[in-house]
């Protein structure tokens, strides 16, 4: 077995969601739930099959998200794994919906930051072990970081 890490690319301005799924029709369904969810968002969906034609499979309501999302999976290169990239959203309006889609067995991340997957190779194929999200912590929080967290989350109304 080989390890290795795929840095994954974000288009500026953009969140990312990356997990694990199961059935073909999860790039249509992934896409009825955003659009339902989010109807401003401008967002990329794909999705990897592990069986039959083992195709990549891709939905969307923006070309250059949806092409991201193909890169993406490209190079991870494991069966059974989604990509969604959404513009104008954040992961949080949409996330429980996508864990309650039947198909998806897990959420690897949800985030704007900087992402490693971190995946194994052997002869039959590959598979994400797990991601690297963002950096590892510098300190721990001060009471003026926590009164900035705090007027982060008014300001961006998450908050009262």
């Amino acid at each position: 077995m080989e390890l290795k890490t795929v840095r994954i690319s974000i288009p500026e301005g953009c969140n990312v969601i990356l997990g694990q799924t199961h059935f073909i029709k999860t790039a249509e369904d992934l896409y009825e739930i955003i659009a339902t969810a989010l109807p401003q968002a401008k967002f990329g969906v794909a999705f990897t099959e592990a069986s039959g034609p083992c195709l990549i499979r891709k939905e969307g309501n923006e070309t250059e998200l949806v092409d991201a999302c193909v890169n993406n999976l490209n190079e991870i290169g494991a069966g059974h794994v989604f990509c969604i990239i959404l513009k104008n959203a954040f992961p949080i309006n949409v996330l429980n919906a996508i864990k309650n889609c039947p198909e998806v067995c897990n959420i690897y991340c949800a985030t704007a930051n900087p992402v490693e997957v971190v995946v194994a190779e052997t002869e039959q194929g590959r598979g994400v072990l797990g991601v690297i999200d963002g950096f590892s912590p510098k300190g721990i929080e001060t009471d003026s970081d926590k009164a900035h967290r705090k007027e982060f989350l008014r300001n961006i109304g998450y908050k009262l």
